[in-house]
């Protein structure tokens, strides 16, 4: 497990990587074409990630199922992809069941929609967390 201080400074990363992504492509296109961007731009900044990561969900030890996490970075941080106009709690609600399937600590879900690109945490047990 990672410190808090490892995490910031890799969540930092990873905002600066859609941040780029965003003023490069702006709002309006689908979800596949900012994953794509910021899959290319974590390359370019040397930070690893799993793509669409199966996990497998378990009840009574009996695989119940399976959730598929947009990007874990650094096997340590979920950050989910949105290009909606709002971010609903349900996204939220979806990427703590995501994270404790897998657990993880801490996510981060960036909204491509929104003018300027919307940043929420996401952390096992907190709300959806405060814009960044």
């Amino acid at each position: 497990m990672i410190n808090a201080m490892v995490e910031e400074e890799l969540s930092s990363r990873v905002i600066g990587a859609a941040i780029a992504v965003h003023a490069s492509l702006g709002p309006g296109l689908a979800e596949t074409a900012y994953a794509n961007a910021l899959a290319v731009e974590f390359v370019a900044r040397g930070i690893r990630y799993e793509r669409q990561k199966v996990i497998r969900v378990f009840h009574r030890e009996v695989d119940v199922g399976e959730h598929r996490l947009d990007f874990l970075v650094e096997a340590s941080l979920l950050v989910g992809i949105k290009a909606v106009p709002l971010l609903e709690e349900a996204f939220f609600v979806t990427a703590r069941a995501q994270m404790r399937a897998a657990a993880i600590r801490d996510g981060l879900m960036l909204n491509f929609a929104a003018l300027p690109l919307a940043i929420k945490r996401v952390g096992a047990g907190r709300g959806s967390g405060a814009g960044l």
